[in-house]
């Protein structure tokens, strides 16, 4: 199954991550920020294959019919098509309302 990512779950990651580089600007530099926006990106290629479709615990993910996975800190809201995982958004846990 092939796997895209949409603009806006891109966005939430990346942007996740340049607010922790800006914040800890002493102990967390730019490599850092790329390997943990590589690795959050690779672990949605997992979705429904080692991470289990979950019931979205987001109101506003229920609303759109998406589902839901968790990897490490993050989740991802999907959808699918054909042979395509949509990720649809993308969320830390630190940043999760229901």
């Amino acid at each position: 199954m092939k796997c895209e990512y949409r603009p806006k779950a891109l966005r939430k990651i990346w942007t996740f991550y340049r607010n922790v580089a800006k914040k800890y600007k002493h102990v967390y530099d730019y490599g850092d920020m790329q390997n943990n926006i590589r690795k959050v990106i690779l672990n949605g290629y997992n979705i429904e294959h080692s991470l289990p479709r979950r019931r979205p615990v987001v109101e506003r993910w229920q609303k759109e019919g998406w589902h839901m996975a968790k990897a490490d800190k993050w989740f991802y809201a999907y959808t699918i098509a054909n042979d395509t995982i949509f990720i649809e958004d993308a969320c830390h846990e630190q940043n999760m309302h229901a």
